[in-house]
């Protein structure tokens, strides 16, 4: 049974997240955000239109998400009022104080993420590291993971891309996934991730190690403007591989992109290369791959505004792109990650999507320090 204690402060948390996210003004921004979309050409002007309806959208989820926690606390508030007549019970009590809180903590996530990209979608591409089929098949576990996280998470996912293992597993794969913040949330997982378990492989039934690496990157839409050279574009295409199906190795419908890319600060050439066989359409293939390369130049220049921003703290907040961020030890029942010390012992919770205690404790130790950057 919660005390009065905590009552009183979850509505203070409740009236804090009121103030930080300043709801009254932002109630007042939608009706005069909306009241620009009432003027007879509104729509004559789509992409700017999409754009103001987004603006209106993403200031409604802030009062709507604030709403939510206000509607949880009231209900908490009231019920303990009723618990004093004996009119619910101390489980009921307990279970409205767990809800307003987890609302609560999922809205204070949320006002961490402050940076232009958060809000974002996300490209992730899986590769499996060293050592064959066991980290093929770690690097296909990997990928499970992520989807399942996204369902949770009511996520649009799909797969840009896919190369499959030797054996069993995946060598590669570069997973879309659409929706508000994907990126300030998924951008946690950037790095190297390491899986220690009795492989399945292995006659002898030996411990193995294996690694495969995650790279994340902001997934950029057509409404954000970055210049793509086609002079420096170059194409050819390939028959999709894959199972069953008569349009499979017939049809050329695999797509390869290169852009001969110069970093406009240092002058470094580098030969960006992306594959995409999302679907059995190759102009939509085409349009898949630009939209890749689009965000790959959108990290790109991220990239550069944030060393530009680094300051002296700044040495604890970043993280390198090949660096160990997390372990998953099987037999020990533990996944830990090196960066914030967190950990738990559900290791199949982990592997079916349950990363959000990991997400959170990231945020937590490197939003601040990202924002004052």
């Amino acid at each position: 049974m919660i005390t009065l204690e905590q009552l009183k402060e979850t509505v203070e948390r409740k009236n804090a997240l009121k103030r930080y996210l300043d709801v009254d003004n932002k109630k007042i921004q939608i009706e005069e955000e909306e009241l620009r979309t009432h003027v007879p050409d509104f729509w004559e002007h789509p992409k700017e239109a999409q754009a103001q309806m987004k603006k209106i959208k993403d200031l409604q989820a802030w009062v709507n998400g604030y709403a939510e926690v206000e509607t949880a606390v009231d209900e908490l508030a009231n019920g303990w009022d009723f618990y004093k007549e004996e009119l619910v019970t101390e489980e009921e009590i307990d279970a409205m104080y767990a809800d307003a809180i987890a609302k609560i903590e999922a809205l204070e996530l949320r006002n961490m993420l402050r940076r232009e990209e958060d809000h974002m979608g996300v490209v992730l591409k899986i590769n499996s590291g060293a050592g064959g089929t066991e980290s093929q098949d770690w690097a296909s576990m990997l990928m499970r993971m992520y989807l399942r996280y996204c369902e949770k998470h009511g996520y649009k996912t799909s797969i840009a891309n896919l190369l499959e293992g030797d054996e069993a597993g995946i060598k590669s794969c570069t997973i879309n996934v659409e929706g508000d913040f994907a990126y300030g949330y998924l951008k946690s997982e950037n790095g190297v991730h390491r899986l220690v378990r009795v492989s399945p492989y292995n006659a002898q039934g030996k411990r193995m190690t294996s690694f495969a690496s995650v790279f994340v990157t902001p997934l950029v839409d057509d409404s954000i403007e970055i210049k793509v050279e086609p002079a420096l574009m170059s194409w050819d295409t390939f028959r999709s591989g894959g199972a069953g199906g008569q349009n499979v190795n017939k049809v050329e419908s695999g797509v390869r992109l290169r852009y001969q890319y110069t970093d406009p600060y240092t002058g470094e050439k580098e030969e960006i290369l992306i594959e995409n066989t999302e679907t059995r359409d190759q102009p939509k293939n085409r349009e898949n791959a630009l939209r890749h390369l689009r965000s790959i130049l959108y990290e790109k220049e991220m990239n550069h505004r944030l060393e530009e921003q680094a300051k002296v703290e700044a040495g604890k907040m970043k993280i390198e792109w090949g660096s160990q961020i997390r372990s998953y030890v099987f037999d020990d029942r533990r996944v830990k990650d090196h960066r914030t010390g967190y950990q738990t012992s559900d290791v199949n919770g982990v592997m079916d999507g349950d990363l959000d205690g990991f997400i959170k404790a990231y945020l937590m130790e490197f939003a601040g320090a990202e924002e004052n950057a």
